[in-house]
């Protein structure tokens, strides 16, 4: 399917052309899909992009195969969103993942779900998803227009009248905005939404990144195991320095966001239990990324500490028993050797330094507080978290247009007729796992067809 020319100055700036029309900015995986269904149900749609094709977020999501959804039922899906996850109940009714499984089937893409429930196409290819909606925007007649910067909403009289670009504007009497967030900007996601519904009156909440590595004050320890990978351990973040952290009151169980509720008094902001890894600057992979926006959240109200349980399926008194018992058995290893046995190679030598514990020192030379100050690094190794990485680097905007402006129903914007919003756009943000996604289908399903009811 061809993008089509550009808009000439002419057609752009003459408000009789398709004034009836609806006009989609931004072609991600919600702005296709409300394209797609108000076409669908008959309205003259034109999607806009300002790169240089649609569904470039797409493409690059789920490491590029593309997590679509996720198979847990609908009221885990909900909390994965938070408190704002309410507000999705009606779209989810109308259009869910049984829908979109169904709709990409009718256009030739197969599904599959993998491990916590993640569903991904067959081929594990993104470009297929793409692909099954560029058909699907062919069939029902949508124009595409790429290359398209809009720079505004045009309205007259307190309603939408069309949008604003370089040439002029285009006249429209319906505008869904589906602009996205201000994270991946290579994919055209540079906040321009926000702009435009704060210049219309709509009130954006905090931006944060969500779904992002972080930065951790000892950079010099991080560093020094950088790219080790851990697997199941327990990362734990607190209120307050990683000094004064009590591991005593690490979970049993994770908590967090989807998760059981933690006391309110508690000083854990939330636990995870999974995969993560040692950058240069600290520390990423899948449970940091987790819990990054409500550790991004408790540093606006103070520090931040964390500490990881390198070891938590044993407790604190039988990997005592365990290091004492093979200090004892292997007493004549050195204690590099020894530790080669507990870690990684990589966090061998950073283990060394922090105990202070000499590497040739052989096992049964090793004193009771030695061994204690090993458990204490293994049981809780400490890091002060500085902040997160930029905006740039998150994969998913926390924070956007205001839901209490938004009718749930519809999609539509309380304030300006004629405009509607859909996916990350607006105060919607969720965990990996396809939830996202899902969130930006929906909600897009839900404006395309309302924006189209209200024309026609």
């Amino acid at each position: 399917m061809t993008d089509g020319p550009r808009f000439s100055p002419s057609e752009s700036v003459n408000p009789g052309t398709d004034s009836g029309r609806v006009i989609v900015v931004g072609a991600g995986a919600g702005g296709m899909m409300a394209a797609g269904r108000a076409a669908e149900m008959g309205a003259k749609v034109l999607l806009l992009e300002k790169t240089d094709g649609p569904g470039k977020k797409i493409l690059v999501s789920g490491k590029s195969r593309c997590n679509l959804t996720n198979a847990c039922d609908r009221e885990n899906f909900l909390s994965m969103y938070g408190p704002n996850g309410r507000f999705l109940h009606g779209a989810f009714h109308r259009f869910f993942r049984e829908d979109l499984i169904a709709f990409l089937k009718r256009y030739g893409v197969e599904t599959k779900i993998e491990r916590g429930g993640r569903v991904f196409p067959v081929s594990n290819d993104a470009a297929d998803v793409v692909a099954a909606f560029r058909r699907y925007l062919k069939d029902y007649g949508v124009k595409i227009r790429t290359g398209v910067p809009v720079t505004g909403i045009a309205v007259r009289a307190g309603s939408v009248e069309g949008v604003r670009t370089a040439q002029g504007i285009i006249p429209a009497r319906a505008v869904i905005l589906a602009t996205g967030g201000a994270t991946w900007p290579a994919t055209g996601s540079t906040g321009d939404g926000y702009r435009m519904a704060a210049a219309l009156g709509h009130t954006v909440t905090k931006l944060r990144p969500a779904l992002v590595p972080l930065v951790v004050m000892e950079i010099e320890r991080a560093k020094s195991m950088q790219g080790v990978s851990l697997r199941n351990v327990r990362l734990t973040a607190f209120r307050g320095p990683a000094e004064g952290i009590d591991p005593a009151l690490i979970p049993a169980e994770d908590v967090g966001r989807g998760l059981e509720r933690r006391r309110k008094k508690s000083p854990v902001i939330e636990s995870r239990m999974g995969e993560m890894l040692f950058t240069h600057f600290g520390i990423g992979g899948p449970i940091t990324l987790l819990m990054s926006l409500s550790v991004v959240e408790a540093l606006e109200e103070g520090p931040v500490g964390v500490v990881i349980d390198l070891k938590p399926a044993l407790a604190a008194e039988t990997l005592h028993a365990r290091l004492q018992r093979d200090f004892d058995r292997f007493g004549k290893r050195g204690f590099r050797s020894l530790l080669a046995g507990l870690l990684p190679h990589k966090m061998v030598e950073p283990f060394i330094e922090m105990t202070g514990v000499p590497a040739d020192r052989p096992g049964h030379q090793i004193s009771a507080g030695e061994r204690e100050r090993l458990l204490g690094f293994l049981k809780a190794l400490r890091f002060n978290i500085r902040g997160p990485l930029p905006m740039t680097a998150a994969i998913v905007t926390a924070g956007g247009v205001s839901l209490k402006e938004i009718d749930p129903k519809t999609m539509a914007s309380r304030l300006v007729p004629g405009l509607f919003f859909c996916g990350e756009v607006m105060d919607l943000d969720a965990d990996t796992g396809g939830y996202n996604l899902q969130a930006a289908f929906s909600t897009g399903h839900v404006a395309g067809e309302e924006a189209a009811t209200a024309l026609l």
